[in-house]
């Protein structure tokens, strides 16, 4: 070896630490793939020549560094020596052979991979890998800390300050017990650490594509912003992950601890938004990452089958802990009992039999969380109100995103440079605006924080089958304004313009179908077998429907003559429809519900089974 090479290997071994070599453990944490330079230095790419010239360093003669070459030692099997192998090699020393083991000892921990240890509410402390504290700490995942959980719920919820930030080290985390579950449960799956690292990472990063207050953005904001353009925010996870990988070049460090980037890359970003389709080779398998062996893996965090995920177990758990609602689902049962077994031709994550009413359980908790917190009538208007500001805002507000270029609201989600910069503080920005012409979308801000909102009317549901289409949502306010009622006043006059129409498609998470027919189960007397059990083998007791739609109507006046005619228009619209008769409508349009007979039907019969009942509770008594 020339003098060159040997005093850039020398250069190389030279450990990081200013004093005796050795790093703290929090600074090996934080310097154990500090850059993609230092990542291909690591202990375990050290040759059997940059191991010696440590040694040398170290103190050690040529004796015995002659015995490391001649044994060909290297960075990676240098830290599973004993005494006894050393002995072996020919050091007969018994001081030499401690200080060689205390000197190898201490240059593994050196280079070790020291997780980060993160105190969260809800699963108390959890360690997270290197690597993906590298991805957390970047501009593109520290945008997560800015956007609201539940979007527009915390003006109802004290309680809802959480953020998506804290939600996805959740889901991380509980995609790693799961996976490492199985791994242990079921060694012949050929689970690896690279598997476990991809599912970790997926988990942390499906929801970087999140708009300011979450689901407002994709589900209210975009489709009125723009109109006909097919968008989800998973497709915008894939993208900012992508930015983020690239921006902070991530791929030597990827690299370094064991990820094959183009495959396990493909593979975490089909977990967040599907397979490449376009891609695939077997027309069979629409997946590039992993192939069928594997495929339970696509389960874990964003599970397409049967909708029992990761996700879902972090956000009942934490939603639930700050809006003060009960969690009635136990994810760690879930773990306990979670199997792979064959199903035809693929490899699923089953659950034992006796779990399957604890899962009908977990979607009941769903459509319950969606009707009291996610569905709430006010913080659904709320979100209808922010929708309408950042409409009003959209021409004026500019982003600067790549190369200069200047984006609006609606167009961020063009450049992930500008997206990264979008998050709830633009809420903020226009509120605290003194722009001319930002002042309508401030005025709506204002009424929200002054609680000056728009008027809920009622809420009703159409008949099965006769659901409202997206197609008809434009024209529902002129059809409320059509069915204005003869016992309103002549002098009120409503416009289109004064109604809001939400409508909401509330089911168990597969539209109408029962997830549950889509989940395999294993038998105590055969782990290995999947079985499918159908909803009559549990109880008579459950849903017989798994989606229903809800129309509620809001009014943009505050006039109470107003408020009240608007309301009977309300009810008039539901009996024109043969949509279900409104709570209230008894009370706020006394002169309008009488007209239709099948509202009051239910009624007659209430009191007759009622009289019937008593009448048959009175005969039995005087036989006896």
């Amino acid at each position: 070896m020339s003098n060159s090479n040997q005093e850039s290997s020398l250069k190389r071994a030279r450990p990081t630490s200013p004093a005796d070599g050795f790093c703290t453990p929090e600074k090996r944490g934080a310097t154990a793939a500090g850059s993609a330079a230092d990542a291909k230095f690591h202990l375990r790419y050290w040759t059997t020549e940059q191991l010696c010239a440590f040694l040398q360093r170290q103190g050690f003669e040529a004796a015995e560094l002659h015995c490391f070459r001649e044994n060909r030692i290297t960075g990676s099997t240098v830290t599973s020596l004993t005494g006894s192998h050393l002995e072996n090699m020919g050091i007969r020393a018994v001081g030499v052979r401690l200080k060689l083991l205390d000197c190898v000892r201490h240059l593994a921990q050196s280079h070790t991979d020291i997780p980060k240890v993160f105190n969260d509410p809800i699963h108390g402390h959890i360690e997270m890998h290197p690597l993906l504290v590298r991805i957390i700490d970047t501009p593109q995942f520290q945008r997560l800390r800015y956007i609201k959980q539940l979007g527009g719920s915390y003006y109802v919820f004290p309680g809802a300050t959480h953020n998506r930030f804290e939600h996805s080290l959740g889901v991380s985390h509980l995609a790693g017990r799961l996976v490492q579950a199985l791994q242990e449960r079921q060694p012949e799956l050929c689970i690896d650490q690279r598997d476990i690292l991809c599912v970790q990472i997926a988990g942390l990063c499906h929801d970087l594509g999140h708009g300011p207050f979450s689901h407002m953005f994709d589900g209210r904001f975009i489709p009125l912003a723009r109109p006909g353009l097919k968008w989800k925010h998973e497709q915008a996870s894939v993208q900012m992950f992508e930015h983020l990988i690239t921006s902070n070049e991530l791929r030597p460090v990827m690299e370094y601890y064991g990820l094959k980037l183009d495959e396990d890359i493909d593979f975490i970003k089909e977990q967040i938004e599907g397979p490449i389709m376009e891609k695939s080779v077997d027309s069979k398998w629409f997946y590039r990452g992993r192939s069928k062996e594997k495929s339970f893996l696509y389960e874990i965090v964003t599970n397409k089958t049967s909708g029992i995920d990761v996700d879902k177990w972090d956000y009942f758990a934490r939603d639930c802990h700050h809006l003060g609602i009960q969690n009635n689902f136990d994810y760690e049962r879930f773990i306990k009992f979670a199997r792979v077994c064959r199903v035809g031709k693929m490899m699923h994550i089953c659950t034992r039999d006796k779990e399957v009413g604890n899962l009908y359980d977990m979607f009941h908790t769903r459509n319950c969380l969606h009707r009291r917190a996610y569905q709430h009538k006010v913080g659904n208007i709320i979100e209808t109100m922010i929708t309408d500001a950042f409409l009003k805002a959209d021409p004026h507000i500019k982003i600067k995103g790549s190369g200069g270029k200047l984006y609006r609201i609606s167009t961020a989600l063009e450049d992930m440079e500008a997206y990264t910069k979008l998050t709830d503080e633009i809420f903020l920005q226009i509120l605290h605006s003194d722009e001319p012409e930002l002042s309508d979308a401030r005025n709506v801000l204002c009424k929200i924080e002054q609680r000056d909102l728009f008027k809920f009317l009622g809420e009703t549901q159409p008949p099965e089958g006769k659901e409202i289409k997206k197609e008809e949502y434009d024209g529902l306010s002129a059809d409320i304004v059509n069915s204005k009622p003869n016992t309103v006043s002549q002098d009120v006059e409503l416009k289109a313009e004064d109604f809001i129409v939400d409508v909401i498609d509330m089911d168990y998470g597969m539209k109408k179908y029962n997830p549950i027919n889509y989940v395999r189960f294993y038998c105590k007397s055969d782990i290995t077998q999947a079985v499918k059990i159908t909803k009559e083998q549990v109880s008579k007791l459950l849903p017989e429907k798994f989606a229903e739609q809800i129309i509620r109507v809001y009014c943009k006046k505050k006039d109470a003559k107003i408020i009240a005619a608007a309301t009977q228009y309300f009810v008039q619209w539901c009996m024109i429809k043969n949509f279900t008769k409104p709570r209230d409508s008894d009370i706020v349009a006394p002169g309008i519900t009488p007209m239709k007979k099948e509202w009051n039907k239910d009624d007659e019969n209430h009191d007759s089974n009622k009289e019937s009942g008593a009448l048959k509770c009175k005969t039995k008594l005087f036989k006896y």
